[in-house]
């Protein structure tokens, strides 16, 4: 088996509003292999997703071409855990676990949801101030030592939350899926992304497009953003505002992983022409300055 190493790739697609989508299973499935054509094969999940629906339903479509997993890597989180009645939760409050026993039986719970032996990636989903590093620790080397899951990352975790988890183990976390935009770009100055390149981790990042906040007219960083964008599209050659945001985000030395959050395979296929364009610095920093309000010093 591959090891997660080999996932990280410009993009993946994510699957946390696959309910909303109101695909069937064999729609979810076309999609899929559509996404696969175009040679996006890292697929994005995460328990919690769709109320914890999200993923029983993509192994319902999976389920319809059993090969078609030998072709993707599923990568999937967990931690946390909404006060849900139906789903038996205990408490009343929203809250993290980072436990031992709730990491393998989430874990085991996926194997099951997505009909596989094998999960390629799981990440914690969110840093739990409740951490035990070395319970993490050992909840993962069980995972691997089982087969169960071949790597393991995190998920928006700060860089030294990122370190400690990092010096139990002997092996390298693989990813730190984070929020990185036009609009969003807190990742540059926090350290995250420093982090990312001097450890060799390819960050994965969502809602590239600040979760359509990019598009608000009412928004006035929109406003200023989408000026520019549409500048820079212009100078570029690019079809559309999206692709000058994805070439941005490309741009980034640690390279990173873009998740996609679409159904329609036409997005799809116009992010991935996006890797054909290029910026210049002058370009990038524009782009940014348009984000900040403020030149650089």
């Amino acid at each position: 088996m591959n090891s997660a190493k080999s996932i990280i790739a410009p993009f993946a697609v994510g699957f946390w509003r696959l309910l909303e989508w109101q695909l069937t299973d064999k729609q979810c499935l076309t999609y899929l292999q559509q996404c696969i054509e175009l040679g996006i094969t890292d697929t994005d999940h995460a328990d919690i997703y769709g109320q914890y629906e999200c993923e029983a339903a993509f192994g319902k479509a999976l389920k319809l071409a059993p090969q078609v997993r030998e072709q993707i890597k599923i990568i999937t989180k967990c931690g946390i855990r909404p006060a849900l009645e139906k789903k038996g939760l205990a408490g009343k409050a929203n809250h993290y676990d980072s436990s031992k026993a709730h990491i393998i039986a989430s874990a085991q719970q996926s194997l099951k949801n997505f009909n596989t032996d094998r999960l390629d990636a799981l990440l914690i989903h969110r840093p739990d101030y409740l951490m035990e590093a070395d319970e993490v620790a050992e909840a993962f080397y069980t995972l691997k030592r089982q087969g169960d899951v071949l790597d393991f990352g995190v998920s928006n975790f700060t860089p030294s939350q990122l370190e400690l988890l990092q010096a139990r183990l002997d092996f390298p976390l693989f990813t730190n899926q984070i929020e990185c935009s036009v609009y969003q770009m807190k990742a540059l100055d926090d350290g995250t992304l420093d982090q990312c390149q001097r450890l060799s981790i390819k960050p994965m990042l969502w809602s590239p497009l600040a979760g359509g906040r990019l598009f608000d007219t009412q928004d006035e960083k929109a406003s200023r953003l989408v000026t520019v964008l549409e500048q820079v599209a212009q100078e570029i050659g690019a079809s559309a505002i999206d692709q000058v945001a994805y070439t941005w985000l490309n741009k980034l030395p640690s390279k990173p992983s873009i998740v996609l959050g679409t159904s329609n395979i036409n997005r799809v296929e116009s992010a991935i022409s996006a890797l054909q364009l290029t910026l210049t610095r002058e370009q990038w920093y524009r782009i940014w300055q348009a984000s900040t309000g403020h030149s650089v010093p």
